[in-house]
């Protein structure tokens, strides 16, 4: 069977199935004949799963199925109970599987940020008269002058660190909200925000800040720009779902994209908030010394990551485990879930 015929043999029987989950999650709503007639889709599209996984492997198509049987086994198995303190579950779970999923987004965002930074900054040390030109006013008090950053007064430090942490929250937004655009947004606002990063950092080493650029920067900044990744990565994605919707509509696509968006931006919001915390602190923790801000930086942008890996992964992995679960232990029951599925279609 080729992957063209599969799919338009098949998908009627998957959209009938995620037709039932949109009008009734967790089944209420629905009457008896339809609750018999959502665990019959679920377990032949569970056997069509196991049957892509074999024939198609790698392709699309199994990547819309273990969504669709994921949720469709949540609506079989999970009943009212486990649609308690969702929001608590969203936080603690949810979220960083979401962020996890989809790799390729998030290296593109780290690189459309850092590469530019790194540009810029070999840029600004070398023709630090020409970069100047690029930086906002309102950060130029950090890069035009050969005070050591401790010299500058409280107020001074405030509001240039007050700045900074308002241009991240703004580019962490606007990188999302530029999904819509096919990711040309934002791309152009990581780019630039990249850029600045970078313009910054040179025009501050080379006036001879360079410590206080790593005071300015790293312990609330790391965790910054892991929010700006993640915001980037969401509007990426938005943005690739308009490009190439693969086996579904467009509306269909970018109708689906834009929920994780959204669950992105909710999700990482509180973490910026976090950042903003640590800013407030940040004079304490200078005095402290400088060991001690880069400690707390790579602290806290580290245990965002780790949650990531260790929340995300192993999320994925019990995902995968209940799927092969209702896929099927071996050849015999894979048969008996196809017959399923012939009947249930």
């Amino acid at each position: 069977m080729t992957l063209d015929r599969f799919v338009s043999e098949r998908k009627p029987r998957w959209d009938e199935l995620e037709l039932l989950l949109e009008r009734s999650p967790g089944r209420r709503g629905l009457d008896a004949a339809e609750v018999l007639r959502l665990g019959a889709l679920y377990r032949a599209t569970a056997a069509d799963l196991a049957f892509a996984r074999r024939r198609f492997s790698g392709e699309r198509v199994v990547v819309d199925l273990e969504r669709r049987v994921a949720e469709a086994r949540l609506a079989v198995y999970g009943g009212r109970r486990r649609r308690r303190g969702g929001v608590v579950r969203f936080f603690v779970r949810d979220y960083w599987r979401i962020v996890a999923e989809r790799p390729w987004a998030l290296l593109a965002a780290a690189l459309l940020v850092f590469v530019p930074a790194l540009l810029a900054a070999a840029w600004a040390l070398s023709d630090p008269a020409a970069a100047t030109g690029i930086v906002p006013a309102e950060f130029r008090s950090a890069t035009e002058t050969p005070r050591p950053w401790t010299h500058f007064s409280p107020g001074e430090q405030s509001a240039f660190s007050a700045a900074v942490l308002t241009n991240n929250i703004k580019v962490t937004f606007l990188a999302f909200a530029g999904g819509i655009t096919g990711g040309v947004l934002t791309t152009l606002s990581l780019l630039f925000n990249g850029l600045l990063l970078g313009v910054i950092a040179g025009l501050m080493i080379g006036a001879g800040n360079g410590t206080g650029f790593v005071d300015l920067v790293t312990a609330h900044g790391v965790l910054e720009l892991s929010c700006i990744v993640v915001g980037g990565a969401a509007g990426l994605r938005l943005g690739w779902s308009i490009i190439a919707p693969g086996l579904l509509t467009r509306r269909e696509s970018i109708s689906r994209e834009a929920q994780r968006a959204v669950l992105l931006v909710l999700g990482t919001a509180p973490w910026l908030v976090v950042a903003g915390i640590i800013e407030g602190f940040r004079a304490q923790l200078a005095t402290a010394g400088l060991g001690v801000v880069i400690g707390v930086g790579v602290a806290v942008g580290g245990l965002y990551w780790a949650l990531v890996l260790l929340l995300g992964s192993e999320r994925g992995a019990r995902l995968r485990a209940q799927v092969r679960a209702d896929a099927g232990d071996g050849e015999a029951r894979r048969s008996r879930l196809d017959d399923l599925g012939a009947g249930a279609a």
